[in-house]
């Protein structure tokens, strides 16, 4: 029995992997069984039509070790807790390994520090965050061919690449899938071939954006100076004292210094008047003096007030100059959060948007530098503020499947152009009526590619990373051949299943090295292990093959190398 604490899409998602692509039994424990999911997880029903594999849900308003009794933790073979709360999950992992000291635990956890200190308290724990995994999928979707995605491995790194861009072809490990000219692209293909989206290897680190250079100073200058008031009120101030420079010059016969001086000091109030004057310099005077008690107060308000206001808009990290060709993220909770750094680290210019100060990613724009605009995303004026109409992309990450919408069709509408526009949509129904009412094509689900590796995680099997490809993912996967297993002595090509698994190497478990052209007569043995691309059903059904038979014969010992001596001469018996 698997066990499940959330009642989010994550849990949903998960829940139904579970039973209906690994054939498991489940218990999820919600907070309410009207909660959030919670309805949506008992109506689930198994692909197979066998009862004994609905969820079991487990009403609590909050997890306690009596609830978890309660849910059957104790024969439970696996655990994940995968609520939005951090330190919830934290403290609930803790409850599960006392009341089961053997079971399997999966945590979702988006900060990478508790994720590290989790993994090394609790043992056979892992920790996954669901943005982490689908970041890279909105990032593929926002920028479409520009950019690539990095797959690390341990002793390696790995990218994908379009067939256009003319790959070595020794580096290139496999055909990932034929998406040009396609509604759905093909994963996997048999043949590498036909495929267009390849999976290469590179050498080095990935390429890092030169740093940026900070400018306050100038933006500062720049947003006072951009204020219309201001501009006005001292283009006013120096058509007055132009005109009073020539009018003083013609009626005193002074030089244009001389003139330009006394009407300076007299607009500031610098001299008294002069009754000796003629009666047209009495009047150009007292104006001028006028104007000066009136201007020089309203123009010192709006220099402040300038000032001011560019000081706290830098300081606050809103847009501070006129952008083009950069990204617009509206949403910056764990997946906006993500997306963002992943922007940042390709070097592409982002404007944020959020309508909460104290957003999870508001700080982290700021540390990075990109603007924040803290207001709502479906209006107007907040999309005019970001400089949508200029934007390259729009990405919008909310949990609202409706708001999303409303904001995508108003930056689409303000754009005016071809804008490319990337929606968070949990509904699959959804993202496809509205692909074909609003042709918005470009829409993703953080649950739907997320749960395959947390489901993956539930069975012991390492999933690397995820590979974007349209709205699906492939997982990389490092997976141990099991003892007695259905695949220990199979031919490694026999691991390939045609638009479902493909080996693209193996790890030798006694020699430590990693073949990475897998060999055609090569034998599997249980030290052995596999690193797959596969997709959803593929994984689960090799997790079924790798598993290893209890009643498996142990590994024979290698037997000792007999150790080479030279043999010993024969006796001469003629020797005196």
């Amino acid at each position: 029995m698997f066990l499940v604490w959330g009642d989010n899409t994550l849990a949903r998602r998960l829940a139904n992997e579970l039973v209906n692509t690994y054939g498991v039994p489940v218990t999820v424990i919600v907070r309410s069984a009207d909660a959030d999911q919670a309805p949506e997880i008992a109506d689930l029903e198994p692909d197979t039509g066998d009862p004994d594999l609905r969820p079991v849900l487990v009403a609590a308003a909050r997890l306690t070790p009596d609830v978890l009794v309660r849910a059957g933790v104790a024969d439970a073979t696996a655990v994940a807790l995968v609520e939005r709360d951090d330190v919830a999950n934290v403290d609930a992992a803790m409850m599960v390994r006392e009341l089961n000291p053997t079971a399997r635990i999966v945590v979702r956890v988006f900060n990478p520090i508790l994720a590290k200190g989790v993994t090394a308290m609790l043992g056979d724990c892992d920790v996954l965050s669901g943005s982490e995994i689908a970041a890279p999928a909105f990032v593929a979707a926002a920028l479409g061919d520009d950019t690539p995605t990095y797959v690390r491995l341990t002793d390696e790194f790995l990218v994908t690449a379009h067939r256009d861009e003319h790959p070595d072809p020794d580096e290139v490990v496999c055909g990932l899938a034929v998406v040009d000219g396609r509604a759905e692209p093909e994963t996997l293909p048999p043949d590498d071939a036909t495929a267009d989206l390849l999976l290469v290897r590179r050498y080095g680190e990935p390429p890092r954006p030169a740093p940026r250079r900070s400018r306050q100073p100038l933006r500062v200058t720049a947003l006072v100076l951009g204020r219309r008031r201001l501009r006005y009120a001292l283009l006013g101030v120096g058509a007055l004292l132009g005109l009073s420079t020539m009018l003083l010059a013609y009626l005193r016969g002074l030089n244009p210094w001389e003139a330009a001086y006394l009407a300076s000091v007299t607009a500031l109030g610098g001299i008294e008047g002069d009754v000796s004057g003629g009666a047209v310099e009495q009047v150009v005077l007292a104006t001028l003096a006028l104007a000066g008690v009136v201007l020089v107060p309203f123009v010192t308000v709006l220099i402040v007030e300038a000032v001011v206001t560019a000081r706290l808009a830098v300081n606050s990290g809103a847009l501070t100059r006129p952008v083009a060709g950069h990204v617009v993220i509206v949403g910056l909770g764990n997946v906006g959060t993500r997306v963002l750094r992943e922007l940042h680290r390709f070097g592409v210019d982002v404007v944020c948007v959020d309508r909460s100060a104290d957003a999870r990613g508001v700080a982290v724009a700021r540390e990075l530098g990109v603007p924040v605009i803290i207001a709502s995303g479906n209006s107007e004026e907040t999309l005019r503020a970001a400089s949508v109409g200029t934007a390259r992309a729009l990405l919008v990450l909310s949990t609202d499947d409706v708001s999303n919408l409303e904001t995508a069709l108003l930056g689409r509408a303000l754009h005016g152009g071809r804008l490319r526009v990337v929606l968070r949509l949990y509904d699959e129904g959804f993202a496809r009526r509205v692909k074909r009412s609003f042709d918005i094509d470009l829409s993703r689900s953080v649950s739907y590619l997320a749960a395959p590796a947390f489901a993956a995680a539930l069975f012991g099997r390492e999933v690397i990373d995820a590979i974007p490809v349209g709205r699906r993912v492939l997982l990389v996967a490092e997976l141990p051949v099991g003892a007695g297993s259905d695949l220990e002595g199979r031919l490694c090509p026999e691991v390939n299943r045609p638009n479902e698994v493909r080996l693209i190497a193996v790890r030798t478990g006694r020699i430590g090295q990693t073949l990475w052209t897998v060999p055609e007569r090569r034998k599997l043995v249980r030290t052995d292990r596999l690193i797959v691309v596969a997709t959803r059903a593929g994984l689960a059904g090799l997790l079924a093959k790798t598993r290893p038979n209890p009643n498996a014969p142990p590994l024979p010992e290698p037997q000792p190398l007999r150790l080479l001596t030279r043999p010993r001469p024969a006796p001469d018996g003629d020797a005196p």
